[in-house]
């Protein structure tokens, strides 16, 4: 079971009049070790030498490595570009439903690249220090499942063929499931699943093909005492009961130029979930000033003052541009602030 949950860990630091500070950083890392993202993602050595320098450079409270939604998509074989100083992608190819015989003879924790990112987590656990909390990022179970048959299928395919989709996702929850336990075996402390594709999908379709399964997922951390987060981008508002209620032990949420309202949102989740966010990674840290990161930081956490469950955080994963007199200025801000 897990010692602390991230509720009660922010609940510890808001009785000290403290806030816990998590920007979603990695890509920025290699800004300052000067190395190509294809390179990073390719190399452990590489790239935990980018988190270190993050980590070594502004002392976050959790770190994660680089952020990347093709590692288990690659690992089951789907076509997978990797750029030079880009993201790897997985662009849209062809599948049929009848593939899922052979995909289920695939086991992913033999996929080389998927062992780069949990060689990654091995260097975190022995390389940083114990303040800092390791985090690790894996694909949601939908969103997975999209990355397979593509997302418009993926969405056309809740209405039309749901028993084969829902085949589809159990394949994807258990490919996850494979990639978190080795990931937790090298030391990984949270888990933060990201599910951008569900973004798309009505309640009752997200209830049925996400948060079902990582339901599963979450349970299955819990057990391991590891703390999860779930992690759906963009404009989620329609969604938070269920995202709160799926298991996670948080939710973090995307920047406000989505359309959050933050302080009204964890009005609506139970003490014992965390609320994670929000601050705009493109709009304010990417291309905003150091004045402008001081202003939107302290204006949300004076904003969150009556929420002991929340943790400030960037709404989602920094651009590797994002210049780094920002993300001190993030640190600072919030490492300054006071709760009356």
């Amino acid at each position: 079971m897990i010692r602390t949950t991230l509720s009660q860990r922010a609940k510890i630091e808001y009785e000290k009049g403290r806030r816990l500070v998590v920007p979603f950083m990695g890509f920025p890392g290699l800004s300052i070790t000067g190395v190509s993202i294809k390179l990073a993602q390719q190399n452990y050595g590489e790239h935990f030498r980018a988190v270190k320098a993050l980590a070594d450079r502004f002392e976050p409270d959790v770190i994660f490595p680089l952020m990347d939604l093709s590692v288990e998509a690659n690992a089951l074989g789907r076509y997978t570009v990797f750029p030079k100083n880009d993201s790897a992608t997985v662009p849209k190819d062809t599948y049929h439903l009848e593939e899922l015989e052979r995909l289920r003879r695939v086991n992913i924790s033999y996929d080389m690249r998927l062992i780069g990112y949990v060689k990654t987590m091995q260097l975190m656990n022995i390389g940083l220090p114990g303040s800092i909390a390791r985090g690790a990022y894996v694909a949601g179970p939908y969103s997975l499942a999209a990355l397979i048959m593509g997302a418009d299928d993926a969405a056309i395919s809740t209405i039309l063929e749901p028993e084969k989709l829902h085949e589809l996702c159990q394949l994807a929850t258990e490919s996850i499931q494979q990639y978190i336990r080795l990931l937790i075996g090298a030391g990984a402390e949270i888990i933060c699943i990201l599910e951008p594709s569900a973004v798309m999908l009505g309640p009752d379709q997200f209830s049925e093909f996400s948060t079902r399964y990582v339901r599963h997922l979450a349970e299955s951390c819990r057990y391991n005492g590891v703390n999860i987060i779930l992690h759906v981008c963009g404009d989620t508002m329609h969604l938070i009961e269920l995202m709160a209620g799926c298991g996670a032990n948080a939710i973090s949420l995307d920047g406000p130029e989505t359309g959050f309202d933050l302080p009204a949102v964890a009005g609506k989740v139970p003490e014992d979930v965390a609320v994670i966010g929000n601050i705009s990674s493109t709009r304010t840290l990417l291309n905003g000033s150091p004045e402008e990161v001081v202003r939107e930081v302290s204006e949300l956490l004076e904003s969150m003052e009556a929420f002991p469950n929340f943790i400030l955080a960037t709404g989602c994963d920094l651009p590797q541009e994002t210049p780094l007199e920002n993300i001190s200025a993030f640190i600072k801000t919030a490492r300054m602030y006071r709760i009356p």
